[in-house]
C-alpha cells in the first residue's frame, strides 16, 4: 500500500510517490518539453500510477507550451475524485507584457487558463513556479487566498524560493490572516544538498512540505554516469547539462560509487537508491517521478516498500556532503549543533 504523507501542516495527504507529468506533450524549447507523452500513453501512465496508489499528478503553464496539463486533463477525465492535481504558474506563459510574474492580473487569468486545460473546476495544489521581484508580496497572498475563497485552488505552495523569500510571505500572511503556502517543490538530491541549509530548517519550523523535483539529479543518478565511462552520443544528458545545477565531477562520480555498492548489497537499481534515500529525508511529503515509457515508470515505482538501513544511509551522506558557507557552516565547532532543527 502506498505510503501517504502530510503535506506541511495542511492536515492533507499526499503519496509519497507523485507522478511529474513534464513529459506530456512535446511541445516548445527543450527547458519545457522532456518528453512526447500523448493522451493514451499518458493514460496508461496513470493506470500504472494509480494501481501503484501514485495520485499526485503535477505539471505547470510552462510544460510544453500547456499541453502537459490538457494531456493530463484528458488522461483524468472520468476519474477526477481519485486524483490530486498539482500545477505551477508565473514564469513567461505567452507574448503579452503581463504574461508572466505573480501578479493578481496574471494569477487570475493564468488559473482560469490551467482549470480549462485540465478540465476542472478546481486545483488542488497551486505552486508560484518562481518569486516575483516586482509584486508585492501582500498582492500576491491575497490574490490567491480569493482563488482559495471562490473554490477554484485547496491549497497553494511555491517553488524554486529562496528562504528569505518563502519566509516573508509566510509572515505575511499570518499578519494578514491570509492562505498559507504548506508546500515547497524544491530540487533536491543526492548531488543537490542545497535545500538542507536553510530551507529545511525553515520547513521544519513552518509545517511546509516539500515535493521533490528532479530527485535523480537531472539524470546524473540514472547509472549511465560512471568513472571512465563517457556518454553515448545522442545521450539527453549532453542536452540538459546547460540547465542543470552544476555539481564537481569528482564529487559525482563519489556518490555514484558509494550507490554501485549499495546496489549490491540490496539488488536495487541506483534511480530506486536514490529515491529511497530521500524518502527517508525530513521535510519530504512527496517525491515526483518522471517517465518516457512503463518500463521507466515501474523501475521508480520500485524505490517503495523497502528502506536503506541507517549505516546505508550514513554512508551515502557521507559521499554526498558539501561543506556548507557561512552562516550555515557550523563553525563553533558544534557548541549549539543541538540546537539546530536538523543535523546538517
Amino acid at each position: 500500500m502506498m505510503e501517504q504523507r502530510y503535506l506541511g501542516n495542511a492536515g492533507f495527504k499526499v503519496p509519497a510517490l507523485g507522478f511529474g507529468a513534464g513529459t506530456f506533450g512535446g511541445q516548445g524549447p527543450l527547458f519545457s518539453a522532456w518528453g512526447n507523452t500523448g493522451v493514451d500513453g499518458a493514460r496508461r501512465m496513470i493506470d500504472i500510477c494509480l494501481d501503484a496508489g501514485v495520485n499526485l499528478f503535477d505539471s505547470a503553464d510552462v510544460y510544453s507550451n500547456g499541453a502537459s496539463e490538457s494531456i493530463l486533463g484528458a488522461a483524468v477525465k472520468g476519474r477526477r475524485s481519485k486524483v490530486i492535481l498539482s500545477t505551477k504558474m508565473a514564469l513567461r506563459a505567452g507574448d503579452g507584457p503581463n504574461d508572466v510574474g505573480s501578479s493578481r492580473h496574471h494569477l487570475i487569468a493564468a488559473t482560469d487558463a490551467a482549470l480549462e486545460r485540465l478540465g476542472t473546476d478546481y486545483i488542488d495544489l497551486l505552486q508560484l513556479h518562481a518569486f516575483d521581484a516586482m509584486t508585492p508580496v501582500e498582492q500576491v497572498l491575497r490574490t490567491l487566498d480569493d482563488l482559495v475563497r471562490a473554490g477554484k485552488v485547496r491549497y497553494i505552495g511555491v517553488s524554486n524560493f529562496s528562504g528569505w523569500q518563502l519566509m516573508k510571505s509566510l509572515a505575511a500572511s499570518d499578519r494578514l490572516g491570509l492562505s498559507r503556502y504548506v508546500a515547497n517543490q524544491t530540487y533536491y538530491s543526492l548531488i543537490g544538498r542545497d535545500y538542507e541549509w536553510e530551507l529545511m530548517p525553515l520547513a521544519i519550523d513552518q509545517g511546509v512540505g516539500a515535493i521533490v523535483w528532479s530527485p535523480l539529479g537531472w539524470g546524473r543518478l540514472t547509472g549511465r554516469i560512471r568513472r571512465g565511462q563517457p556518454l553515448p552520443p545522442g545521450s539527453r544528458l549532453h542536452d540538459t547539462a546547460g540547465f542543470a545545477p552544476p555539481v564537481e565531477e569528482e564529487r559525482l562520480y563519489r556518490v555514484v560509487d558509494a550507490m554501485d555498492q549499495v546496489a549490491e548489497e540490496t539488488g536495487k537499481t541506483l534511480p530506486q537508491i536514490a529515491l529511497n534515500w530521500l524518502l527517508q529525508r525530513p521535510t519530504v511529503a512527496s517525491v515526483l517521478i518522471g517517465a518516457r515509457d512503463e518500463a521507466q515508470l515501474k523501475q521508480n515505482l520500485g524505490a517503495l516498500g523497502w528502506q536503506l538501513t541507517r549505516e546505508q544511509m550514513a554512508r551515502l551522506d557521507a559521499a554526498s556532503a558539501v561543506t556548507p558557507p557561512y552562516p550555515y557552516y557550523p563553525y563553533w565547532n558544534g557548541q549549539f549543533a543541538e540546537r539546530s532543527p536538523v543535523a546538517v
